[in-house]
This record gives C-alpha cells, sequence and structure tokens, in this order.
C-alpha cells in the first residue's frame, strides 16, 4: 500500500479561505487557491492548479465556510486531486492562538477544540474563524487527520523573563496575561532557512528575524529556539504596521477615555485599524509611500521614518538579548520587496557588524539571497517565507510519527 503524501493546508480567515494542496515527497505544489467575501452575494474563488492548467475564477454567493470548502473540493476534484484522494495524508489548518499548551503541531480531537475555543477571548478575530474552517474539514473527511500548526508555538520557548509583563502576576495568571507573540511560523521557517543560507545547522546560529508585512513583528532566535518576539498578548504591540500602532504608552488608551470621550471599541478600532502607517501618512502600502516620499511629500517621509526607527531598536534590543548575531533576515511582504526598508534599517549599524550591499540589496528574487558584503561580521539576508510550506512539514511529520508509533 502507498503511503499517502499529500497535505491540504487550510489557513481559515473570518470571510476566506485561503488553501494550498502540497506533495511532501518533493514539497512541491499541486494547487493553491483563495475563497473571499464569503457570506457575500459576491464571493469570489480562485484556484490555480500548479502541474499545468488555467486558472479558473468564479464569482457568486458563497454562503457560509461549509459552502466554500465544498466549492474548494469541488475545483481539486476538477483536477484529479479530490479530497477523496487516497493519497492525502491530512489536513493542515493555521491555528494563531495556541496558549501555552500547545507548543507543537497537533491532532485536533475534541479537547483540542475545547481548548482552542477556550482562547477565543486573546484572540477574537482569529480563533472563531479557525475554529469554523477545522470542523467544516473534519466534518467533510471525519476518517482524515487534522492537524493544527499554531503561530504561538515557536515562541513557547521564550524564558519567564522575555514573556511575563511586569504587572500582578495573579491578576496575569487568571487571565492568562503574558507574552504569546505571533508570526511564529513564518519565523521558525525563516530562522531555519537562514541557517541552511549560511551552510550551519540551527542550533549553530542566532538570528534577528524581521517578518515585515501588513503585520509586522521581529524574533531573536538563539540556536533554533526563540527567546524573545514583539508581539505581545495580541498582535498589536511591537513594530509599526500598517494599521497597526505597535508599541505605545498603556496610558494613552486612558486618556483617549477621559480626554476623547472614546470607549473601549473605539479606541480597539484606532489602535489596530487606525493607526500604523495608515494613521500616520493615509497609507499603508510601501510601495505608495515610497512614491510619495520621491515627490516630496513630508508625511509620507516622516511615516517611513517612524517605521524604519522602530525597527532599529527592535535589532538593537535583540542584538543585545542574544550577545552573538549571525544574521539579520527580513522576510514577507515588505522585508522581500522593499529594498529601501532594508537599506535604511541597517544604516548606522555598522559598529554592530551589519551593513547593506547596495547592489545586491537592489535585485528582486524569489531565492533567499545574502545581501550583505564579504566583509560584513554579521549577514544581512533576504528570505522569502513560505508558511504554508511549513505547516505542511509539520503536519506530515506529525502524522508519519503517529503512524509509525502505532505500528
Amino acid at each position: 500500500m502507498t503511503t499517502p503524501t499529500r497535505v491540504l493546508v487550510l489557513n481559515s480567515g473570518s470571510s476566506s479561505v485561503k488553501y494550498q494542496l502540497l506533495d511532501m515527497r518533493d514539497d512541491s505544489r499541486l494547487a493553491q487557491g483563495l475563497v473571499e467575501r464569503i457570506g457575500e452575494a459576491s464571493s469570489r474563488l480562485v484556484h490555480t492548479p500548479l502541474q499545468g492548467g488555467a486558472k479558473r475564477e468564479t464569482t457568486g454567493p458563497i454562503a457560509d465556510h461549509a459552502a466554500a470548502l465544498k466549492a474548494v473540493a469541488a475545483e481539486l476534484a476538477a483536477d484529479g486531486l479530490g479530497l477523496d484522494s487516497p493519497e492525502l495524508a491530512a489536513i493542515g489548518h493555521r491555528v494563531v492562538h495556541g496558549g501555552l499548551r500547545f507548543t507543537a503541531p497537533t491532532v485536533i480531537d475534541d479537547e483540542v477544540l475545547a481548548e482552542i475555543e477556550r482562547l477565543v477571548p486573546v484572540a477574537p478575530l482569529h480563533n472563531p474563524a479557525n475554529l469554523v474552517g477545522i470542523r467544516t474539514a473534519m466534518a467533510m473527511r471525519p476518517d482524515l487527520p487534522q492537524v493544527a500548526v499554531f503561530d504561538t508555538a515557536f515562541h513557547t520557548t521564550m524564558p519567564e523573563s522575555a514573556a511575563r509583563y511586569a504587572i500582578d502576576v495573579e491578576t496575569a495568571d487568571a487571565h492568562r496575561i503574558r507574552r504569546y507573540g505571533f508570526h511564529g511560523t513564518s519565523h521558525a521557517y525563516v530562522s531555519r532557512e537562514t541557517a541552511r543560507l549560511l551552510g550551519k545547522e540551527p542550533e549553530e546560529v542566532n538570528v534577528i528575524v524581521l517578518h515585515l508585512g501588513n503585520g509586522a513583528s521581529a524574533s531573536a532566535v538563539r540556536g533554533g529556539r526563540c527567546v524573545d518576539t514583539s508581539m505581545g498578548l495580541t498582535p498589536l504591540e511591537g513594530l509599526v504596521m500598517g494599521t497597526r500602532s505597535g508599541d505605545i504608552d498603556p496610558a494613552v488608551t486612558f486618556h483617549l477615555k477621559r480626554v476623547a470621550g472614546m470607549d473601549e471599541d473605539e479606541v480597539d478600532v484606532l489602535l489596530n485599524k487606525k493607526s500604523g502607517l495608515v494613521g500616520l501618512c493615509g497609507d499603508n502600502d510601501m510601495r505608495e509611500i515610497r512614491r510619495r516620499i520621491d515627490e516630496g511629500d513630508e508625511r509620507a517621509a516622516l511615516a517611513f521614518d517612524i517605521y524604519v526607527h522602530r525597527l532599529k531598536k527592535y535589532i538593537g534590543a535583540y542584538y543585545a538579548v542574544l550577545g552573538r548575531v549571525d544574521a539579520v533576515a527580513f522576510t514577507a511582504g515588505v522585508g522581500e520587496n522593499a529594498a529601501p526598508v532594508r537599506e535604511a534599517a541597517i544604516a548606522g549599524l555598522e559598529e554592530l557588524g551589519l551593513a547593506v550591499d547596495a547592489d545586491l540589496n537592489s535585485v528582486r528574487s524569489d531565492e533567499a539571497r545574502v545581501i550583505s558584503p564579504v566583509y560584513a561580521r554579521v549577514a544581512v539576508a533576504v528570505v522569502p517565507t513560505d508558511e504554508e510550506l511549513e505547516i505542511a512539514r509539520q503536519s506530515h511529520a506529525l502524522v508519519q510519527s503517529s503512524a509509525s508509533s502505532n505500528e
């Protein structure tokens, strides 16, 4: 009997489902797609077979996540890749918050579902949508292993000195208040790929990973284990982001209540959706911000400078935490594509052994690469992230391990 090698990766949002089907024999992608605007009359499904065949797009009402996954299954079946295939080994689910309990990929059962639900108060935007996707997939293939891969898991290795906030311990423990961190799947993948790029094992290198997308986070990784990260109880803390403020004096929230008369929901919307780059200059697209800077726009220039200033602070802080740094790795949409951000973030850090080669930095590529000059003591790298591949790898490895232990 042939051992199943395919993994379907699902990332369920509140009104969307992103998916990829991968073959773990060679990490190849067989298909990928996106269902968006679920629950609306103008729902849209874009499906791309990656082993030949044209992209297909359909529009029309998709009532809920169950209907969305049935539509995804139909598209896969049309390519001979249906969910009933005996070659499908598992379905891997991105789950944003796993708290302290889930430190590794986990086969989902009723107890796991209950714990993910208990964590909804600390991930109210993400965990409910993740749960809908999981339950829908379980109903469609109850016989198939469903694996949860948690955004927070990679950060559970942080020491208490990094993970705890300096507030009353009893209050913090009663309400699960601590730094959890997010984007962990990306930080895990990129830190390992950076080690590979340097020709070393993950256990041999210390890496500062800068995941810079619309959401942005930094991590300090010592020997393959996270020892600090910028996001906290929620994804709001840390770097300046597209629409999130990042680090801010907590008393700002009290001030806005007292002086501006804003309630909790209004402050929440302000800090999560109307702050960051969009709050500073009205744009959260770094390409547009750079265009405006080139035209002499002072608000865009200030937004860029604030963004870079915060990046530098975290690079310096994590350099101090690690003591020795072998590489700084840029990843995600801005990190991989915005050469001016990389250049500005590293500029002036020569005494720390950091430098960027202008010619290498200007190259556009989908490949992992070093952009620092040969004389630099610390490598600066661009390492494209691949969270779907990481989820597939972790899911497949867990299912294989479970099968072996049951033999």
